[in-house]
């Protein structure tokens, strides 16, 4: 698959295309210090065969998509200091993907942080997004909203140093990914052991970008008092047993947007498995059907 690249001014953006070339726009939204190839390529050909025409990309900071090289600015006398982009930036960025592929609009699925940037992209340009999906994710940076116990897990993890070369950093990203699955849907080591080493050949230093999308999630507040303004017919996707964003959070998302579907999957984690692919696709695949017969996918 060929790389291209979309711009924001001047933030390039990598981004590839996959399913149906003619079907009906999907773009998928990675987290927070993900590269696209996040979007597992099985997972992106069940979306190809509902009759998608799948666009997955870098956020700025990470990938083969700029990297700002910006720390975040000192604040002064206390202050919270300003950090070197939000999530509007972030919007723009999925938009700027949009603009570069010609989509006038496009359904949008974003997972985790991700899902947060596609919020803010629905509720900043709402004639640009058809529907708007969301897996494992919650309306903004709350930690009310996550379970502190993994958090912490995740950071003792992400703070160790990884044993050198390709094969160490792929060995520390699986393990890193490992928490986050569970008993019922369990790790599938070659699949993240496969996307660990892309990520590495793709962009083998990564630096501090996680730390400044994680800044500019932190600085966005709280969605939820907003998504009433959503207008896209929209998906929330969670796991009973998502060990890192606690239920309560796909149940509000899905109650504070208008006329939501709230799909819980009983045993799935933090995670998109492989055994639920085809349903996640299915489900996917009827939304933009709902937005076909309201109108909005036209």
């Amino acid at each position: 698959m060929r790389i291209e690249f979309a711009h924001n001014g001047g933030v390039r953006l990598a981004y590839e295309r996959m399913g149906a070339p003619d079907g009906e726009p999907l773009l998928l939204v990675v987290g927070t210090g993900l590269q696209m190839v996040a979007w597992a390529d099985g997972l992106c050909a069940e979306l190809g065969a509902r009759g998608f025409a799948v666009v997955r990309y870098d956020n700025r900071d990470s990938g083969l998509s700029s990297q700002i090289g910006q720390a975040e600015a000192p604040g002064r006398f206390g202050r919270r200091r300003k950090p070197a982009y939000t999530l509007d930036d972030l919007a723009d960025d999925a938009v700027a993907v949009m603009d570069a592929l010609g989509w006038d609009s496009a359904h949008l699925f974003g997972a985790a942080a991700g899902g947060v940037i596609a919020q803010v992209t629905a509720l900043r340009q709402p004639h640009r997004v058809r529907t708007l999906g969301l897996a494992a994710s919650y309306a903004g940076w709350r930690l009310s909203r996550m379970r502190p116990g993994a958090l912490l897990r995740m950071l003792a993890k992400g703070l160790r140093r990884p044993a050198p070369g390709r094969d160490g950093y792929a060995r520390g990203f699986v393990e890193a990914v490992r928490p986050l699955t569970t008993a019922e849907y369990p790790l599938d080591e070659e699949l993240w052991r496969r996307i660990a080493l892309t990520m590495f050949d793709r962009c083998p230093e990564p630096g501090p970008g996680t730390m400044r999308q994680a800044a500019a999630l932190n600085a966005t507040g709280d969605l939820l008092p907003r998504l009433g303004g959503v207008t896209a017919p929209a998906l929330v996707l969670h796991g009973e047993a998502d060990p890192m964003v606690r239920l309560r959070s796909a149940r509000e998302l899905a109650a504070a947007i208008p006329d939501a579907r709230l799909v819980v999957y009983p045993g799935m984690g933090h995670d998109l498995p492989p055994g639920l692919w085809p349903s996640i696709a299915d489900e996917l695949a009827a939304l933009a059907g709902r937005a076909t017969t309201a109108g909005t996918g036209l």
